[in-house]
């Protein structure tokens, strides 16, 4: 059975709220619902974790060492900023999947730049909160992890 974190940075606490014409109307707690509903009917398990600070969200990840066996990451903003967040995602030996419910490549120039994703199997950008459940997807089918 897999254990999968789900976990999400800053201002995704406000999902539903904060610019619903770039992130939609779900709520940060429907999506956690939705993806622990995909995770278990596949008989995995998930955790879930939001932190506004980048210390928290790096103890998440250092604590998932020996436990969790994928992450499903939206760092938000820190995305582009984080070189704290790349060592400790490069530190542990847990496949991380980046997602971002906008695509960042449309948007501002500063976003286009990911510094999280050399050390991420992979990303998912643009395809809304559904890309939270693809990315749990491609963690649970993932072979010999």
């Amino acid at each position: 059975m897999k254990q999968l974190l789900l976990l999400n940075g800053p201002n995704l606490n406000l999902l539903g709220k904060r610019e619903p014409d770039i992130y939609g109307a779900t709520t940060l707690k429907d999506v956690e619902q939705e993806v622990r509903t995909f995770v278990e009917d596949r008989g995995g398990t998930m955790k879930s974790y939001q932190s506004n600070h980048e210390g928290g969200l790096i103890d998440a990840i250092q604590e998932a060492r020996g436990t969790i066996d994928g992450i499903i990451f939206n760092p938000g903003a820190y995305t582009h900023t984080s070189i704290a967040l790349r060592d400790a995602i490069a530190s542990v030996d847990i496949p991380v999947v980046e997602v971002h419910i906008s695509n960042v490549h449309q948007r501002e120039e500063f976003r286009h730049t990911s510094l999280l994703a050399p050390v991420c199997v992979g990303q998912i950008v643009g395809l809304g909160t559904a890309g939270y459940q693809l990315a749990a997807q491609a963690l649970l089918e993932r072979k010999g992890e």
